[in-house]
């Protein structure tokens, strides 16, 4: 089988290191991938540290220019890219499709916002002090960004992080997701194509270690990282001179009120809960039902759960596919036996098949079980019931994370309430947390993270203001 290169300041090299890369569903051998030891990383550092000038300089017009032909090149070959994100990670292809469109957007927005994060004029004389003085304000790139994302979102996550990065004229270091580097050193063939300074970019696969070598690294700016809280946390103790992002996940909450749309908030609830095996950061884990309709709703949610397509991902009418791995569906199994321990009753689902877990609803679960205080990363949605809208919003905001939740309402008071009291990074009215278009300000609060994604927040965040203060002679 080939050994895949790594792309290593721009260019593709084959590593003495490599491991041996096989897909998730089929277990199909996808060749060996070349990985980055510390000397390779340290080059990538050097390299980008050279590059900053040359990236500096780069007009908007041709950042601009660089990530359309990124954005044209990944369109051309919108099914390649589809089919080896299916092939790596398992994930549906319809999917998978849905994410190579999302990619393109993510970067053509990029390339808008390099025509407006440019700055501002301020008028300094609005005090005696600045009379006949102005200001302009021009932001300035930081520097090495480093980038590392995971499995589950292997193309747009990546363009989430390294579009702000051209846009912002930054040079990267990008550490993809073990399970999925094809997908990633594949859209290395597309930035090369688009012209950026010798040393912009790099593309390393690597073990953990050096991937902490490389984000722990002095010279680095941005440490843009999405994962586990627990491996985030500990990159922002070990790099406090970086700017850090962190996306970290949550277990999102939806709270339904009597004068929802109930069918509406069933299938999309459905969705949110187990599309791609649940394997999103903003499924739907948690949901708080009125008493009033909660058992009509349950009922209904459990015959659509009971008709998702189930199986092999190449499938178009597949939405639930494998785990990434047999381990994570056994850890998901060990999560709802725990629960069942203490009480939870199983209205659907609850059965492993390898790395398959099949979608389950879960009631009467205490709200210290891990399938509802934790990150289930799984296809496993509690359900509850309340009486009161401010202690359904007391029970969404009793989790250590603080994401993204939906509410199903038409009362605009409830709306306004839930605004202004959930304790998460976006309330979705009427839809479910897992809704996101990729322009918006997206990211938490608590155990979450740290930062907001979208590509105008993003730039700010890897960008920094320089004031020049004016007084003409």
């Amino acid at each position: 089988m080939t050994t895949h290169p790594l792309w290593l300041a721009g260019t593709l090299v084959t590593t003495q290191q490599s491991f041996q890369h096989r897909g998730a569903y089929d277990h199909k051998d996808l060749g060996a991938v070349s990985m980055a030891s510390r000397g390779e990383a340290a080059a990538a550092l050097s390299a980008a540290w050279h590059a900053r000038g040359p990236v500096a300089r780069l007009s908007s017009g041709a950042r601009e220019a660089a990530l359309l032909t990124i954005a044209e090149g990944l369109q051309r070959r919108e099914e390649e890219f589809a089919q080896m994100m299916t092939s790596e990670t398992g994930k549906p292809i319809s999917l998978c499709r849905g994410e190579v469109a999302r990619s393109i957007n993510t970067l053509r927005i990029c390339a808008e916002e390099t025509k407006r994060c440019v700055g501002e004029v301020i008028a300094l004389d609005t005090v005696p002090a600045g009379d006949g003085r102005y200001g302009i304000v021009r932001r300035f790139p930081k520097g090495i960004v480093v980038a590392i994302t995971p499995f589950n979102f292997p193309l747009n996550l990546v363009a989430h992080k390294i579009g702000p990065a051209i846009a912002a004229a930054c040079p990267f270091i990008l550490k993809p997701a073990p399970q999925a580097p094809l997908t990633a050193l594949m859209l290395g063939e597309l930035l090369k194509a688009a012209r950026l300074p010798e040393g912009a970019f790099s593309i390393l696969p690597c073990d953990n270690d050096v991937a902490q070598f490389i984000a722990t690294d002095e010279r680095v700016a941005v440490l843009s990282f999405t994962g586990s809280d627990a491996v985030g946390w500990k990159l922002r103790a070990m790099a406090p001179r970086a700017s850090v992002l962190l996306e970290l996940g949550g277990n999102a909450a939806v709270i339904v009120e009597p004068d929802a749309d109930l069918e509406n908030a069933a299938q999309r609830i459905v969705t949110g809960a187990f599309a791609h095996a649940g394997q999103v950061c903003i499924k739907v884990q948690r949901v708080f039902a009125h008493e009033s309709i909660a058992q009509v709703l349950l009922a209904r949610m459990v015959e659509l759960t009971e008709t998702l397509g189930i199986g092999d991902p190449t499938r178009e009418d597949v939405l639930v596919g494998p785990m990434i791995s047999e381990q994570a569906a056994q850890r998901v199994a060990e999560w709802v036996n725990e629960a069942r321990q203490v009480g939870a009753n199983v209205v659907t689902g609850g059965e492993r098949d390898g790395q398959f877990y099949r979608p389950t609803w879960l009631t009467d679960v205490p709200e210290d079980a891990k399938v509802s205080c934790r990150e289930v990363f799984g296809p496993v949605t509690v359900f509850y019931r309340y009486h009161d809208f401010e202690a359904a919003i007391a029970a969404v905001n009793s989790s250590p994370y603080g994401l993204q939740a939906g509410v199903f309402t038409h009362s605009l008071p409830r709306t306004s309430m839930a605004f202004d009291q959930l304790e998460v990074g976006a309330v979705i009215v009427n839809d479910i947390p897992t809704y996101r278009v990729d322009h918006m300000p997206y990211g938490g609060i608590k155990a979450s993270g740290m930062g907001r994604e979208g590509p105008k927040y993003v730039i700010e965040e890897y960008t920094e203001p320089r004031l020049l203060a004016v007084k003409p002679i």
